[in-house]
This record gives structure tokens, sequence and C-alpha cells, in this order.
């Protein structure tokens, strides 16, 4: 087991980057998780980590205890590492002292949509992108594709706001959108608030490519302008529209609804 107080040391430069620099974790094909649960959630649903870093505080904890246990069973690394050095990467206010360093999984995007999965256009926002994230997991919508301007689903950031649903999805990032709208095999969907039809009146039972849009932009107009079918979730007068995150749950549910309904 190692330690590590200096800002010199190798490994703790490593970590730094990866938590600060996005190509830096691009090129290196690796990223950081924060937190407890997040920690529990990979060793569960993926595997052993790459590494693991701890403080004295997480010594305090029986569930972080029991973390640390089952990265020593695996060979993981696992390094102690002073509380200040740790404050200087972590982005958690209240944290518990662990994180882990875990490989960032790159999957090829296949030629065309079979099955209801998302496309996300240019959505920005950490916490919208974990947040759709989340919602699909909970949904059981496996596949997730990300244009090349949304923003890295494999960041720290969209790894919280996430809570692990990355870790049961398939997601492709880059993605040639307009492709894969032009092969669909299933109907493409996006909500506008100038369309006509609800999605309460909309025959979702099927399986469905839902498209979403970034905040404040929405989805490309080249996009819109290929055979895409544009829903509305009808609203109250005079107020604003849902953000992405919102639209993409009530989307998501009512799909799921009409499905058990059949």
């Amino acid at each position: 087991m190692k330690d590590i107080s200096s800002s010199h040391n190798e490994t703790y430069k490593h970590l730094k980057k990866l938590m600060s620099a996005s190509k830096y974790r691009r090129q290196n094909r690796q990223t950081v998780l924060e937190g407890i649960h997040l920690c529990q959630s990979y060793l569960e649903q993926v595997g052993a980590p790459v590494r693991c870093f701890y403080t004295d505080h997480a010594k305090e904890s029986q569930e972080a205890l029991e973390v640390i246990e089952k990265c020593t069973d695996r060979s993981v690394e696992v390094i102690l590492i002073s509380e200040s050095k740790f404050r200087e990467v972590s982005t958690l206010v209240n944290g518990i002292g662990l994180l882990f360093v875990i490989s960032q999984p790159s999957l090829e995007a296949p030629g065309l949509i079979d099955g209801s999965a998302l496309l996300l256009d240019g959505v920005q926002d950490p916490g919208n992108l974990g947040s759709i994230m989340r919602t699909a997991a909970t949904a059981g919508i496996g596949e997730v594709y990300l244009s090349n301007d949304t923003v890295a689903a494999w960041s720290p950031k969209v790894l919280r706001a996430g809570m692990g649903a990355q870790f049961v999805l398939n997601i492709y990032e880059n993605v040639n959108l307009q492709g894969l709208v032009a092969e669909s095999q299933v109907p493409v969907l996006a909500t506008s608030l100038e369309a006509s039809e609800s999605i309460y009146d909309k025959d979702l039972s099927g399986p469905i490519a839902w498209l979403f849009g970034g905040e404040g932009r929405g989805v490309s107009d080249d996009l819109l302008a290929m055979k895409v079918e544009q829903v509305i979730i009808p609203q109250q007068p005079n107020v604003e529209s849902l953000n992405v995150a919102a639209s993409a749950a009530v989307c998501l549910f009512e799909q799921v609804r009409q499905a058990r309904s059949i």
C-alpha cells in the first residue's frame, strides 16, 4: 500500500490532471469516480478500478473500509493520500475521502438503430447529461448516442450526476447523428413547442429513438429536416418550457407507461 503527501508525486500529478483536463482524460482513456456510492456501484456493476485513493478520514467509515478491502482483495493499487492533497483534487465539499481511477470505455457505434435509444445533440450541461442517463437507465433504455458537441459522458461531473447510470448503459460518443437518423429502423421522435401531436396521443408502445437537443438551441435544424417526427409535451401557457433533462424524463416514462398498458 502506497501513500502520497507530496505534490511532486507522479501518481498524484496524474490524478490531478485526470480531475481537471478532459483532453488528458481522453488521451489516457481514464477518468475519476468520487464518493462512496459511485465507488460501490462500480465494484458491483463493472469490477476492479485501476487505482483506489483514500484518506484517513475514509477509514472512519465502515462502508469505505469495505470498499478498500474489496480493492485490496482484487489486487488493486490502493493509495493513502493526505487530507490536504485530497482536498486539492476533490470537487466534493463534504466527501468521505474516497475515489477511484477507472478505465474509460470507448464503444464503436453500430451502423443503425433497431431498438429504443437516446440521441443527444449538443447537450452541454454536465448535470443535465448525467440526469438524462440516469433516467434512461431507470426507464430501461440501454443505448445512448452523443454528438461530438455534447459534453463528455465520462467526466467526473457527469458521472456524479449519473449516479452510476453510465455503468449499465452502452454509450457512444462523437457520433454522426445524421447518419444514424437516416438509417434508423425505428421511429425517431423529437419534442417541439411547435408540434401539434401530444406525446400522450402518440403511440409510444414500441421502440423509439428519442432525439433531444442542447440547452437553449434545441435539436439542430439539419436533424429536424430529416425523417424526425415532432411531438409536444403539453404544458400551461406563459410558462418556460421544461429543460432537456425534465423533457427526457417525461417522454421516456410515458413510453414506459404505454408499453406496460399493452
